[in-house]
């Protein structure tokens, strides 16, 4: 009589040489899950697992614009104290003659300065955007002849995630205050 064997019969009750060859298939998941899962629990401990952006943003500075000059900057400290990051998209001020963009100033091969418009900021969680002349500001129509130094002109800071945020910008002479 001829016996016909089973093939799941092997898987049923491997013997030691094949626990031996299935062994490091199952170590190399198992020890990717303990990674992550380390990695996820001290992201927990620290206190930012699944906590929102939370931004702030200190009171601003607009340059006084030059006579002539069409616009002027302004800029901002913006930070989050959340745990996810958030991005600036869209900024408008009242009583300017036009819209405000976002800029990025940048440098050529040959030390010339320029500037580039860009439709958004990132801020990071847990860090601060310092805008700045040599960095990224705002860029503010200038309405002629009507602001002094000290008048404060508001700007709503709009962000994908936290909304918008209603702010003011103080009016200072170019060169005369430290910039944020």
């Amino acid at each position: 009589m001829r016996r016909i064997s089973n093939p799941l019969s092997s898987l049923a009750a491997p013997g030691r040489r094949r626990l031996r060859d299935l062994a490091p298939a199952l170590l190399v998941p198992v020890a990717a899950c303990s990674v992550a899962l380390a990695g996820l629990t001290t992201w927990v401990g620290a206190g930012r697992a699944g906590s929102p952006a939370d931004i702030r943003v200190e009171v601003g500075k607009v340059l006084m614009p030059s006579d002539g000059v069409p616009e002027t900057a302004a800029f901002f400290r913006i930070t989050n104290e959340g745990g996810s990051p958030d991005t600036l998209v869209r900024v408008t001020a009242r009583g300017v003659p036009g819209a405000v963009t976002l800029s990025q100033h940048r440098m050529t091969s040959g030390n010339a300065a320029y500037r580039s418009l860009t439709d958004s900021v990132s801020v990071a969680a847990g860090t601060r955007l310092e805008m700045s002349p040599s960095g990224v500001d705002l860029t503010v129509p200038a309405p002629a002849g009507e602001w002094s130094p000290g008048d404060l002109v508001p700007f709503t800071l709009e962000f994908r995630r936290s909304g918008r945020i209603e702010t003011v910008a103080a009016v200072v002479q170019p060169g005369s205050v430290t910039l944020p």
